[in-house]
C-alpha cells in the first residue's frame, strides 16, 4: 500500500509518457531537460525542431491544433502535457488536456490572461498592491494620442494582447510615443493584440527576470535571470523576442529576492486566486529593479525563452518530478538543486530580424560547437532541407555554456558561437556585461 500511494503521488519509478507542445528555443531547452528524468517514457514533441528531435518523436501538429493535439495524446497514452507558449495556453490548451482525463502542465486558459492581457495585469497588479508603473489603457487611437501628447516625460507604449514579446515600445519622447500607438492601433502590425494599449511612465533601472514554479497556493522560486530584449549591444534598437540571458542575475540580490516574493509574488497568487483562476505552471516576472524596490514590467505564463536555456542549464532537479508536483498539488514536497556556476545563453539570429528576414541558409559548426565543455546549441528557428539544417526563423539558435564565472560562461558561450556559421548570422556581443560590470 505504501508503494501504490507513493507512485500515485508522483515518488514512483514507474515511467510516463510526455508530449511537450511548441517547436522554440524554450521547447529544445524543456525537451533536453525531461530527457535526464528517469520517469520519462516515451516523449513527443509537436511540432518540435530538429534539435527536439534528438531527444524524442516529433509530430507534425501545430501549437493551434489542440483538438488534434488531444486526440494524439490520448491514442499514444500520454499522461503529461506540457504547453510550452503562450498561444496555445491563452487558447485553453490546459484546460482541454484536462478535460480528456491528461494531467496538463501550465495554466487554465483565465489563468493565462495574466499574459494575454495585459490590461487584466494591470487591473490585478493594482487591485493586489502589486507596485508597477503608472499606466492607462486604451481602446482607441485618438484617446491615446491625446493622453500621450499631454506628457512631458518618457512613456511605455504596450500592445494589450500576445505579440510575440515584441508590442513594447519605450518612448523616451511623447511625438514618438503616439508613433508607436498609430503603428501598433491603426496600423495593426500586431493584429488583434493592438486593439487596445497600456501605457505607462517608464521605469528607472536594471530588469531582471524572475521564474517560478507554482501549484495554485505554493510557489518555489528558480535562480534569477536576466534576458536582453533589444536588438542591438547596448540595448539600443527595437525589442525582439530576447537576443540572450544569463542566470544568475547579480543585481537580485537575497534580501531583495525576498522583497520579490513577499511583494510581488504571494500577493498575485493570492489575487489570482480571489479572481477564480488558481495559478498553476510556470509564473514569470519580468521586473525592473529600481532604487525603491522591484516593480513590475509584465507577467508572463511560462518559461521566457532566452531564459529558459541558461535556468534549465543550471537545474541539477528532475524537471519532470517537479512538472508533476505541479498538476499534482504537491509543490510543498520539492527541493530543488542548483548547479552553483553561472550560464550565459546567445541568440544568434537572422539578419534582419526583428523585421524581414530570409529563411533556409545553411548552418554549420553546431557540432563543433558542442565540442566545447558545457556547451550546448539550442535551436530556436531551425529546419531540415535535404538532409541538411536551415535557418528558419528570427531567433535562430541559443548557444548555452557554463562557466565557473558569469565572465568566463560568457566567454565560453562566444567560443561557441564563433565556430557556428550561416549567411546572414548576427548576435549580440554584450549579453551579460552588466553583470560581469558588478564583478561577479
Amino acid at each position: 500500500m505504501k508503494e501504490q500511494k507513493k507512485s500515485k503521488k508522483g515518488g514512483g519509478a514507474e515511467k510516463i509518457n510526455v508530449l511537450l507542445v511548441g517547436s522554440g528555443g524554450r521547447e529544445h531547452a524543456i525537451a533536453w531537460k525531461l530527457g535526464q528524468s528517469k520517469r520519462l517514457g516515451k516523449l513527443f514533441i509537436a511540432p518540435g525542431n530538429p534539435g527536439t528531435a534528438k531527444f524524442g518523436e516529433n509530430v507534425n501538429i501545430g501549437v493551434g491544433q489542440i483538438r488534434e493535439l488531444v486526440e494524439f495524446a490520448v491514442k499514444n497514452d500520454v499522461q503529461l502535457a506540457v504547453v510550452g507558449p503562450e498561444d496555445p495556453l491563452s487558447e485553453g490548451a490546459v484546460d482541454t488536456f484536462e478535460a480528456a482525463g491528461i494531467k496538463a502542465f501550465g495554466p487554465s486558459g483565465a489563468a493565462a490572461k495574466l499574459e494575454a492581457d495585459k490590461a487584466f495585469a494591470k487591473q490585478l497588479m493594482r487591485s493586489s498592491s502589486i507596485s508597477t508603473a503608472e499606466g492607462r489603457v486604451f481602446d482607441n487611437f485618438p484617446e491615446a494620442k491625446a493622453y500621450i501628447a499631454s506628457r512631458d516625460e518618457a512613456v511605455v507604449v504596450k500592445a494589450a494582447g500576445l505579440a510575440k514579446g515584441k508590442g513594447v515600445y519605450v518612448c523616451d519622447e511623447p511625438s514618438d510615443g503616439i508613433l508607436a500607438a498609430e503603428k501598433i492601433m491603426v496600423d495593426k502590425i500586431f493584429g488583434s493584440a493592438g486593439d487596445m494599449i497600456v501605457v505607462e511612465d517608464k521605469l528607472l533601472g536594471e530588469e531582471a527576470s524572475i521564474l517560478a514554479f507554482v501549484d495554485g497556493k505554493s510557489i518555489y522560486v528558480m535562480e534569477s535571470s536576466q534576458d536582453h530584449k533589444p536588438i542591438g549591444d547596448g540595448d539600443k534598437g527595437p525589442n525582439t523576442g530576447g537576443m540572450g540571458a544569463y542566470s544568475p542575475a547579480p543585481v537580485v540580490t537575497d534580501k531583495m529576492m525576498d522583497r520579490i516574493n513577499s511583494e510581488i509574488l504571494v500577493p498575485l497568487v493570492a489575487g489570482m486566486n480571489r479572481s477564480g483562476a488558481p495559478y498553476k505552471g510556470i509564473l514569470y516576472a519580468g521586473l525592473m529593479i529600481t532604487a525603491g524596490g522591484p516593480r513590475v514590467l509584465e507577467f508572463n505564463v511560462r518559461f521566457g525563452d532566452p531564459e529558459a536555456q541558461p535556468i534549465l542549464m543550471r537545474l541539477k532537479s528532475d524537471l519532470l518530478e517537479v512538472m508533476l508536483a505541479v498538476c499534482e498539488g504537491r509543490l510543498d514536497e520539492v527541493d530543488l538543486q542548483w548547479d552553483q556556476r553561472p550560464a550565459v545563453c546567445v541568440v544568434m539570429a537572422s539578419e534582419g530580424y526583428p523585421g524581414d528576414y530570409e529563411k533556409g541558409k545553411e548552418i554549420s559548426g553546431i557540432d563543433e560547437a558542442e565540442q566545447l565543455p558545457d556547451t550546448i546549441v539550442f535551436h530556436a528557428g531551425t529546419a531540415v532541407k535535404d538532409g541538411r539544417v536551415v535557418t528558419d526563423g528570427g531567433r535562430v539558435l541559443g548557444v548555452t555554456s557554463l562557466g565557473d564565472s558569469i565572465a568566463e560562461a560568457k566567454e565560453n558561450a562566444y567560443k561557441a558561437a564563433e565556430r557556428i556559421k550561416f549567411d546572414g548570422a548576427y548576435y549580440r556581443g554584450d549579453i551579460a556585461d552588466k553583470a560581469i560590470r558588478r564583478k561577479v
